[in-house]
C-alpha cells in the first residue's frame, strides 16, 4: 500500500499536467511573471558563479519554493555570457528564461578620474628630492651654525631629528641606507646631547647631585658602592692592569654598541631595523631626561665635596694622562660633551639593548653581549663614572622601550608609510 502523501503528490502531480494542458498558456504567464521580476533578479545574481552540480537536496527545497498553484520552481539565475538568465522549472519540463541585462553603471566623474592611474608628475618628483636633500643638509649645517647664529634650542633639534627621515625619503631600502641613517641618528643625538652644556652657569642652577647620593647609600649599606669597590681594591697599584682593563672596557663602549648592530646587520639583515630602532629611543629617551633633570657623576659631587666622608676617585682620567699623555685633554674633550648627564646611564643602558638584540641573533653573540653589559657595568662604578642608581634607571630605560614598542607601533607603522609614499615619488 503506498503511503498517503505519496498518493497525494501523485494527484497534485497530474491535476498540474492536466492543468497545464488544458491551459497552454500557463508557461508563458510564468515567464511573463519572471521576467516582470527581472530587474531585480538581476541585480542580485548579476556576478552570479558559472552554473555547478544542482544540490542533490533540490527535490526538499521544491516543497518549500514552488508555487502550489502553478506548479513552478525557481532554481536559480547563472551568469549566462555575460548575461543574466533563470531556470524556470515547471512539473516535468523546465525551460531557461533569459533576463534583461542590467543596466550599466556609471561612476561619479571624480572617482573615475581616480581610478586612472596618473603619472607621477617630474616636477612633483624633483621638489620632493629637493626638500629632502635640503633637510638633510639642514640636519649638519644647523647644528654646526646655531651658536654662531643663535638659532633656538627647538629650531636645533627639529632640524637634527628631520635629517634620518629625508634620508629614508631620498634613497630606497638598503644595507647601505640602514648604516647611514643610523649614522645620522647619532649625529643627532651628539649635537642635541651637547646642548644643554652651551649655557653651564644656567644648567647649574637646575643641576641636581644630591638625590643619587641618598638612594645608593642605602644599597651601599650606609657608604657609596664607588667608594667601597675602590677601597676594596686599593691594594692594587693605581694605573695598573686592572685599571687599565677596566678604563679600556668604557673606551670601548664609543664603538661597542655600533658594532653589535653592524654584527646584526650582517647576520640577519631582517633584525636589523627593530634592534636599531630600539637602540636609538633608549639614546633619545636618555637625552631628553639630560634636558629636563640634569644630575652630576659622582666623581664631580666628590670633588665638590657634596659627597662628605665617602671619597670617589675618577680612575678612568689617571688611566688616560698615563695613557695618552699629552694627547689626552684633546681626546677628553671632544669626548667629554656634557658632564653633567649621567642619569640615567647610557653607557650602560645601550649595552643592555645590545646584549637583548645580540641575545636575539644567537647563544654566542649574546654571551658576548652580556659578558660586555656587566663588565661595564662594574667598570662604571669602580672608575666613579656612574651611581648604582644611574644603572638602575638605564636597566629600567630599556625594559620601558621594549615594553613600550606595541604602544608605538601604530606610530612607527603610520610615519613607515608616509615615508614610503614619498620615498616612491622622490625616485619615479
Amino acid at each position: 500500500m503506498e503511503p498517503r502523501d505519496g498518493r497525494q503528490g501523485a494527484t497534485r502531480a497530474r491535476a498540474s499536467t492536466e492543468e497545464r494542458e488544458a491551459d497552454p498558456d500557463l508557461d508563458a504567464a510564468a515567464a511573463a511573471d519572471l521576467a516582470r521580476s527581472g530587474p531585480a533578479l538581476a541585480a542580485v545574481f548579476a556576478d552570479g558563479v558559472e552554473q555547478g552540480e544542482v544540490d542533490r537536496d533540490d527535490d526538499d527545497r521544491r516543497g518549500e519554493e514552488a508555487d502550489p498553484k502553478q506548479g513552478v520552481y525557481l532554481v536559480g539565475a547563472r551568469g549566462v555570457r555575460g548575461q543574466s538568465a533563470a531556470i524556470l522549472i515547471t512539473w516535468g519540463t523546465f525551460k531557461a528564461v533569459r533576463l534583461p541585462p542590467p543596466p550599466p553603471q556609471r561612476l561619479p566623474i571624480l572617482a573615475g578620474l581616480m581610478k586612472r592611474r596618473s603619472r607621477r608628475s617630474p616636477v612633483l618628483r624633483h621638489l620632493v628630492r629637493a626638500g629632502a636633500a635640503g633637510t638633510v643638509a639642514a640636519a649638519f649645517a644647523v647644528p654646526l651654525l646655531r651658536k654662531r647664529l643663535r638659532v633656538p634650542a627647538p629650531v636645533t633639534v627639529a632640524a637634527c631629528a628631520a635629517g634620518p627621515l629625508a634620508l629614508a625619503v631620498l634613497y630606497p631600502r638598503s644595507k647601505k641606507r640602514d648604516v647611514a641613517l643610523y649614522a645620522m641618528q647619532m649625529w643627532a643625538f651628539t649635537m642635541v646631547h651637547e646642548m644643554p652644556y652651551d649655557d653651564p652657569e644656567a644648567l647649574r642652577r637646575r643641576l641636581r647631585s644630591r638625590y643619587p647620593i641618598a638612594v645608593d647609600r642605602v644599597l651601599g649599606a650606609g657608604a657609596l658602592p664607588n667608594t667601597r669597590l675602590q677601597r676594596a681594591f686599593a691594594r692594587l697599584p693605581r694605573g695598573g692592569p686592572f685599571d687599565r682593563v677596566l678604563a679600556w672596557t668604557h673606551w670601548l663602549w664609543f664603538v661597542e654598541p655600533y658594532l653589535a648592530l653592524a654584527l646584526i646587520l650582517m647576520r640577519d639583515n631582517e633584525r636589523f631595523p627593530r634592534a636599531a630602532r630600539q637602540m636609538a629611543a633608549v639614546f633619545d629617551l636618555g637625552c631628553a631626561v639630560y634636558f629636563a633633570v640634569p644630575t652630576a657623576p659622582p666623581w664631580w659631587a666628590a670633588e665638590q665635596g657634596i659627597t662628605g666622608p665617602d671619597d670617589v676617585r675618577r680612575v678612568m682620567v689617571e688611566v688616560g694622562e698615563e695613557t695618552w699623555g699629552s694627547a689626552w685633554p684633546r681626546m677628553y674633550g671632544a669626548l667629554g660633551g656634557n658632564p653633567w648627564a649621567a642619569m640615567p646611564s647610557l653607557h650602560f643602558a645601550t649595552s643592555v639593548s645590545a646584549a637583548l638584540s645580540l641575545s636575539e641573533a644567537g647563544r654566542v653573540e649574546g654571551a658576548l653581549g652580556w659578558g660586555y653589559a656587566g663588565t661595564l657595568g662594574f667598570a662604571l662604578v669602580y672608575l666613579g663614572e656612574h651611581y648604582v642608581t644611574d644603572l638602575i634607571a638605564g636597566a629600567a630605560l630599556v625594559a620601558l622601550v621594549r615594553r613600550g614598542e606595541l604602544l608605538a607601533e601604530p606610530l612607527v607603522i603610520g610615519v613607515n608609510r608616509g615615508l614610503q609614499r614619498l620615498e616612491r615619488l622622490a625616485n619615479g
